[in-house]
Protein backbone atom coordinates (compact mmCIF):
# COMPACT_ATOMS: atom_id res chain seq x y z
CA UNK A 1 0.00 0.00 0.00
CA UNK A 2 1.26 3.44 -0.86
CA UNK A 3 0.47 6.79 0.71
CA UNK A 4 -2.79 8.25 -0.57
CA UNK A 5 -2.96 11.45 -2.57
CA UNK A 6 -5.80 13.96 -2.61
CA UNK A 7 -6.81 12.52 -5.98
CA UNK A 8 -7.10 9.05 -4.45
CA UNK A 9 -9.67 10.39 -2.01
CA UNK A 10 -11.52 12.70 -4.43
CA UNK A 11 -11.79 10.65 -7.63
CA UNK A 12 -13.97 7.90 -6.12
CA UNK A 13 -16.51 10.58 -5.14
CA UNK A 14 -17.13 11.10 -8.88
CA UNK A 15 -18.16 7.47 -9.31
CA UNK A 16 -21.92 7.35 -10.08
CA UNK A 17 -22.42 4.45 -7.65
CA UNK A 18 -21.20 6.57 -4.71
CA UNK A 19 -23.96 8.54 -3.00
CA UNK A 20 -21.67 10.75 -0.91
CA UNK A 21 -18.68 10.84 1.46
CA UNK A 22 -20.40 8.47 3.92
CA UNK A 23 -21.08 5.74 1.36
CA UNK A 24 -19.51 2.46 2.58
CA UNK A 25 -18.40 1.58 -0.97
CA UNK A 26 -16.15 4.64 -0.97
CA UNK A 27 -13.71 2.81 1.31
CA UNK A 28 -13.47 -0.05 -1.15
CA UNK A 29 -12.75 2.27 -4.09
CA UNK A 30 -10.11 4.26 -2.18
CA UNK A 31 -8.36 1.09 -0.99
CA UNK A 32 -8.39 -0.32 -4.53
CA UNK A 33 -6.56 2.83 -5.69
CA UNK A 34 -3.79 2.77 -3.05
CA UNK A 35 -3.14 -0.97 -2.66
CA UNK A 36 -0.44 -1.80 -5.16
CA UNK A 37 -0.28 -5.53 -4.53
CA UNK A 38 -2.23 -7.96 -2.35
CA UNK A 39 -0.38 -11.22 -1.90
CA UNK A 40 0.06 -12.68 -5.39
CA UNK A 41 -2.46 -10.28 -6.93
CA UNK A 42 -0.56 -7.59 -8.84
CA UNK A 43 -3.58 -5.63 -10.11
CA UNK A 44 -5.92 -4.90 -7.18
CA UNK A 45 -9.41 -3.75 -8.16
CA UNK A 46 -12.57 -2.98 -6.18
CA UNK A 47 -13.70 -6.52 -6.95
CA UNK A 48 -10.79 -8.04 -4.98
CA UNK A 49 -11.28 -5.64 -2.07
CA UNK A 50 -15.03 -6.29 -1.77
CA UNK A 51 -14.42 -10.05 -1.70
CA UNK A 52 -12.15 -9.86 1.37
CA UNK A 53 -13.25 -11.13 4.75
CA UNK A 54 -14.51 -8.37 7.06
CA UNK A 55 -11.52 -8.73 9.40
CA UNK A 56 -9.11 -8.32 6.46
CA UNK A 57 -10.95 -5.24 5.23
CA UNK A 58 -10.86 -3.79 8.76
CA UNK A 59 -7.10 -4.39 8.92
CA UNK A 60 -6.55 -2.62 5.59
CA UNK A 61 -8.72 0.30 6.74
CA UNK A 62 -6.70 0.58 9.95
CA UNK A 63 -3.42 0.34 8.05
CA UNK A 64 -4.58 3.03 5.59
CA UNK A 65 -5.54 5.31 8.46
CA UNK A 66 -2.28 4.80 10.30
CA UNK A 67 0.07 5.36 7.37
CA UNK A 68 -1.87 8.36 6.06
CA UNK A 69 -3.13 10.10 9.19
CA UNK A 70 -1.50 8.40 12.18
CA UNK A 71 1.13 9.58 14.57
CA UNK A 72 4.40 7.79 15.32
CA UNK A 73 2.67 6.22 18.32
CA UNK A 74 -0.10 4.84 16.09
CA UNK A 75 2.49 3.31 13.75
CA UNK A 76 4.31 1.68 16.68
CA UNK A 77 1.01 0.28 17.99
CA UNK A 78 0.23 -1.21 14.58
CA UNK A 79 3.69 -2.77 14.26
CA UNK A 80 3.40 -4.27 17.75
CA UNK A 81 -0.02 -5.72 16.91
CA UNK A 82 1.41 -7.23 13.71
CA UNK A 83 4.24 -8.88 15.62
CA UNK A 84 1.78 -10.34 18.13
CA UNK A 85 -0.47 -11.61 15.33
CA UNK A 86 2.46 -13.33 13.62
CA UNK A 87 3.28 -15.25 16.80
CA UNK A 88 -0.21 -16.17 18.12
CA UNK A 89 0.91 -19.35 19.89
CA UNK A 90 3.30 -17.59 22.23
CA UNK A 91 1.46 -16.56 25.41
CA UNK A 92 1.98 -12.98 26.49
CA UNK A 93 3.14 -12.09 29.99
CA UNK A 94 -0.38 -11.39 31.33
CA UNK A 95 -2.14 -14.41 29.75
CA UNK A 96 -3.04 -17.75 31.25
CA UNK A 97 -2.17 -20.67 28.95
CA UNK A 98 -5.27 -22.76 28.25
CA UNK A 99 -5.15 -26.42 27.26
CA UNK A 100 -7.56 -27.82 24.67
CA UNK A 101 -9.29 -30.19 27.12
CA UNK A 102 -11.00 -27.38 29.08
CA UNK A 103 -8.34 -27.20 31.80
CA UNK A 104 -5.53 -24.74 32.16
CA UNK A 105 -1.90 -25.80 31.81
CA UNK A 106 -1.83 -26.99 35.44
CA UNK A 107 -5.03 -29.05 35.01
CA UNK A 108 -7.02 -26.91 37.45
CA UNK A 109 -9.95 -25.98 35.18
CA UNK A 110 -11.03 -23.02 33.13
CA UNK A 111 -9.76 -19.61 34.24
CA UNK A 112 -12.38 -17.33 35.72
CA UNK A 113 -14.18 -14.76 33.56
CA UNK A 114 -12.06 -12.00 35.07
CA UNK A 115 -8.78 -13.68 34.03
CA UNK A 116 -7.12 -12.44 30.84
CA UNK A 117 -7.69 -14.86 27.96
CA UNK A 118 -5.43 -15.41 24.97
CA UNK A 119 -6.71 -13.35 22.07
CA UNK A 120 -4.52 -14.94 19.41
CA UNK A 121 -3.81 -11.47 18.02
CA UNK A 122 -7.44 -11.12 16.87
CA UNK A 123 -9.97 -8.40 17.61
CA UNK A 124 -13.25 -9.05 19.35
CA UNK A 125 -14.91 -6.47 17.07
CA UNK A 126 -14.10 -3.94 14.39
CA UNK A 127 -12.55 -0.92 16.05
CA UNK A 128 -11.40 2.43 14.77
CA UNK A 129 -8.01 3.82 15.65
CA UNK A 130 -8.66 7.12 17.44
CA UNK A 131 -7.46 10.13 15.49
CA UNK A 132 -5.23 12.59 17.31
CA UNK A 133 -5.20 16.18 16.07
CA UNK A 134 -5.63 16.47 12.33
Amino acid sequence: MRLATARDELEPLRDPTISGPDDPRLTILVLARVIERLGDIELVTAHEIQDLFAVDLAYLQDFYGVINFGSEEDIETLLTAQEQAQAPNQPKANEVPVATDGQDAEGVGQPSASSPRPAGGRRAAIEEIPQTGR
